[in-house]
């Protein structure tokens, strides 16, 4: 799995979820607590950031790609 979409538990927001997130050094995306994934939350009453999206997905789709991501 590469990344996935969900609404957040405390904040009541919707957020994607990106796995492997220690690969991104991108601002939009949040730690949190968890070990592998980060998470760029989303406010549902703006337009959605497609740049920003799509770069990440980009980059995640290369990673995978490339090999440096090992799929099971």
């Amino acid at each position: 799995m590469c990344c996935y979409l969900w609404i957040h538990k405390t904040l009541r927001k919707p957020y994607i979820g990106i796995v492997e997130g220690k690969y991104f050094d991108n601002p939009e995306l949040i730690q949190e607590k968890r070990s592998r994934m980060k998470i760029m939350l989303l406010d549902p009453e703006k337009d959605l950031p497609i740049e920003t999206i799509t770069t990440i997905l980009q980059k995640a789709i290369s990673l995978y790609k490339s090999g440096e991501i090992k799929i099971k």
